[in-house]
């Protein structure tokens, strides 16, 4: 096993004013930052302000440019996403079109939040499209239905045990592939 840390991003999906996407992260970054395995980096797309017209091939953008930088530097990516008319956000599309190689053969998991469905049909638009890119999505999800039910004041959630629970099988089996498709890249770079 790498004696490295596993470097994982932290997709923050939700750009939405009053968006709940703050609560649900924070509580999820926690989880995940309390691991020895893995530094996270929190890619917040209301902080980015990526342009929301893709450019021609080749056109640098800074904002992209900075996005993209995080994206390339890390092992593993965790999408947090809520959903919108049955899918997932605008923004989190855009920022997954304006980039290609950084995905390759990286794990992508995801957290989701809503109402009945608790965010999972944004997540299965998501595996779709995150196939495309030739990444590999972790089966097992964090879902929070009926979201705002599920969290007290300070932001924590009402049943720790359940959550917690499931944030670390995820975090787990992220753990598991990010390592073995970082070994695959080092051993022999993957061709798409």
């Amino acid at each position: 096993m790498s004696s490295q840390p596993l470097r994982t991003a932290v997709i923050i999906g939700s750009t939405r004013a009053g968006r709940f996407a703050p609560t649900v992260s924070r509580w999820f970054v926690g989880q995940a930052a309390a691991r020895d395995d893995m530094t996270i980096d929190v890619v917040d797309l209301a902080e980015a302000r990526l342009p929301e017209t893709l450019g021609a091939a080749g056109v640098t953008v800074p904002e992209v440019a900075a996005v993209t930088a995080r994206l390339a530097a890390a092992d593993a990516f965790v999408v947090v996403t809520p959903e919108y008319n049955h899918s997932y956000p605008a923004a989190l599309k855009s920022a997954i079109d304006w980039h290609y190689a950084e995905w390759r053969a990286k794990p992508v998991g995801f957290v989701s939040y809503g109402g009945q469905a608790g965010g999972l049909r944004a997540v299965e638009h998501l595996r779709q499209v995150f196939a495309e890119l030739h990444a590999v999505t972790i089966r097992d999800t964090v879902s929070f239905h009926g979201a705002w039910n599920q969290f007290d004041d300070e932001g924590e959630p009402v049943d720790p045990d359940s959550c917690n629970a499931a944030a670390k099988v995820l975090l787990d089996q992220l753990a598991w592939w990010a390592l073995a498709l970082s070994e695959a890249r080092a051993k022999r770079p993957y061709q798409a």
